[in-house]
């Protein structure tokens, strides 16, 4: 008497059959999910990248949209060898090419010139003030002037054409500024003006009108809660005598009662100051 087998012949065909038939489906579904991404990513279809430097954004994105292109604004910067507001950079780069769809993403051209914060520059050296002025990117007259101070060679002022500058005053980047460098001490006397009331800003205007200088600036207390301090007072005082260069030193408060009382003293007397 034969033995049966676990599976006869015609079990072995039918096992067979179904894998070959679940093969050859998984095949034609493959080939199927292939052909749907390709048309679903449109795989292969591909424009060339216009070039759209130089363009503003309201110009660029018609173009690029025509082309089935996206524009995207990623970053901004500041040149002044373009026009504001137009476009610097792109990706991808110009006259390459990129799949239907994609975003092409720019930098553009800041609408208005960077302001940088003018700093502190009196009585440091010429060299140091130009080294400075240059790193923040302005640009600095070769010819300076000179008025009569203390110390030779040190910055008085900086000015630009429609006047000076001061410490913590915006300044457009590119600006052609001069420097105002001491000399020493002049020859003639000049008549100190009044101070009072004005701030530490105006002061050193005023002073350097007559071609004098500030010395030491003392407060009565320091300044609290942005609160502006005025001088209300000055050494030597109003109508004094001082050759050109020569500093006068001034005293500072936010108490408007004592900057209109003029503190009660402007003489010379140093023990009043220390």
């Amino acid at each position: 008497m034969k033995k049966s087998s676990l599976f006869d012949k015609s079990d072995i065909k039918f096992v067979g059959i179904n894998v070959l038939l679940a093969f050859l489906v998984g095949i034609i579904i493959l080939v199927g999910l292939i052909r749907w991404l390709k048309r679903y990513t449109e795989h292969g279809v591909e424009v060339e990248v216009e070039d759209i430097r130089g363009m503003v954004v309201a110009e660029a994105e018609p173009i690029l949209s025509a082309n089935g292109l996206r524009l995207v604004v990623v970053d901004s910067t500041y040149t002044d060898k373009v026009p504001f507001g137009t476009i610097v950079e792109q990706d991808p780069r110009p006259n390459s090419h990129a799949k239907h769809g994609r975003a092409v993403y720019v930098t553009i051209n800041a609408t208005t010139r960077r302001h940088i914060t003018m700093p502190d520059l009196q009585d440091i050296s010429y060299r140091q003030a130009q080294t400075t002025l240059r790193g923040l990117g302005l640009e600095v007259d070769t010819v300076m002037d000179y008025e009569p101070s203390t110390f030779r060679d040190l910055v008085l002022d900086v000015k630009t054409d429609t006047g000076s500058i001061h410490p913590g005053d915006k300044i457009a980047v590119g600006t052609r500024v001069r420097l105002v460098v001491g000399f020493g001490r002049g020859t003639e006397e000049v008549t100190v003006p009044s101070v009072i009331g004005l701030t530490l800003k105006d002061a050193r205007s005023s002073l350097l009108r007559r071609r004098l200088t500030v010395g030491a600036v003392y407060y009565d207390e320091e300044p609290k809660d942005n609160n502006i301090p005025y001088v209300y007072s000055q050494v030597p005082a109003a109508g004094e005598k001082l050759l050109e260069g020569e500093t006068v030193i001034l005293k500072l408060s936010t108490d408007i009662d004592k900057v209109m009382s003029g503190g009660g003293n402007e003489s010379n007397d140093d023990e009043n100051w220390f």
